[in-house]
C-alpha cells in the first residue's frame, strides 16, 4: 500500500470511529479524543491506539468491538489491531471543542 493509499485508509478510519458511541455519552469516540493512533502498517494491518474515559469503564469491550467491526470493512485492510492504552490519561482537554459544547462543557 502505497502513502497515498494508507492517508486515505487512515481517513476512513476516522470517519468510521465518528460512528462509534459510548452507550452512556451522547458523542462519538473520536470527538471524545480517546482516539490516540491511527496507523496503517506495510503490512495492511489497521493499528489504532485507544483510551477510555476511565479504566473500569463498563463499555470498553462494546466500543473496542464496535470499532472493530467497522474498521474491518475498509477496503485493502488485512486486519485491526486495537490496543488499550492509558498514557496519557485521558482528561477533558482532549475532547474537540463540538463534544465540549454537546456535553455542555462551553
Amino acid at each position: 500500500m502505497n502513502a497515498e493509499e494508507k492517508l486515505n485508509v487512515e481517513t476512513r478510519a476516522v470517519e468510521l470511529l465518528r460512528t462509534v458511541f459510548d452507550p452512556e455519552i451522547p458523542v462519538d469516540i473520536y470527538s471524545l479524543g480517546l482516539i490516540y493512533r491511527i496507523e496503517v502498517t506495510d503490512d495492511d494491518v489497521l493499528q489504532i491506539d485507544m483510551t477510555l474515559t476511565a479504566p473500569n469503564c463498563p463499555a470498553a469491550d462494546f466500543l473496542v468491538e464496535d470499532a472493530r467491526y467497522k474498521l474491518e470493512t475498509i477496503a485493502g485492510i488485512r486486519s485491526v489491531e486495537i490496543n488499550i492504552v492509558f498514557e496519557p490519561e485521558w482528561t477533558k482537554d482532549m475532547m474537540s471543542e463540538e463534544a465540549k459544547l454537546e456535553l455542555g462543557f462551553l
